[in-house]
């Protein structure tokens, strides 16, 4: 591969588990938001499945195969809470229920918060990823759905950094809000 980035190494699969995570993100809280009509959270059930669960989980063992014990507990865990998910999205499960699971993951992201050596570009990702599942945990035991928009939010936010963190490190854009280089724009740990 050009760059000298062997197939399987863990800036090649880090930068690739950025993009999924960054992309399940932002369709996740778009789908939140209510901010393009007829678009919900079920509607990202597919990406959350495939990429966000499938390819990140993957992801995860290729990184814990090559030593990145961070990215491989980060994208595991994260492949499967999409995967869990979008299992339950369609309503399968009481808000109780829901809320339950979503409080129950927020403390993989906290981990993961409070993990991240990459600098803000790391734990702001994570941290929004957990404000957001927090915000969507309260909004479910109160039945609030403006805390699900606002949640929403949270998670296109955290979406577009770690897109960008990805991105930058393909094209070697500045990453002034870390201290990564480019192998490992969010998620090295």
């Amino acid at each position: 591969m050009d760059n000298g980035v062997s197939a399987g190494s863990t800036a090649s699969t880090s930068t690739l588990g950025n993009i999924a995570l960054g992309l399940t993100l932002l369709a996740f809280g778009i789908g939140h938001t209510g901010v393009i009509d007829g678009v919900t959270a079920a509607s990202s059930v597919s990406l959350a499945t495939y990429v966000g669960g499938l390819a990140l989980f993957v992801l995860g063992l290729l990184e814990f195969r090559g030593g990145n014990g961070f990215n491989g507990t980060a994208f595991a865990g994260l492949g499967a809470f999409w995967f869990t998910w979008a299992a339950g999205a369609d309503g399968k499960v009481s808000a109780d229920a829901a809320g339950t699971f979503l409080v129950l993951f927020a403390l993989l992201g906290i981990t993961l918060t409070v993990g991240a050596a990459s600098g803000l570009f790391g734990q702001g990702v994570y941290g929004l990823f957990t404000l957001s599942l927090l915000l969507l945990a309260i909004g479910a035991f109160a039945d609030n759905s403006m805390l699900a928009k606002v949640a929403g939010w949270a998670a296109a936010v955290g979406g577009l950094l770690a897109w960008y963190g990805a991105t930058a490190a393909l094209a070697h854009w500045p990453m002034a809000f870390g201290r990564a280089g480019r192998s490992g724009a969010v998620a090295a740990g």
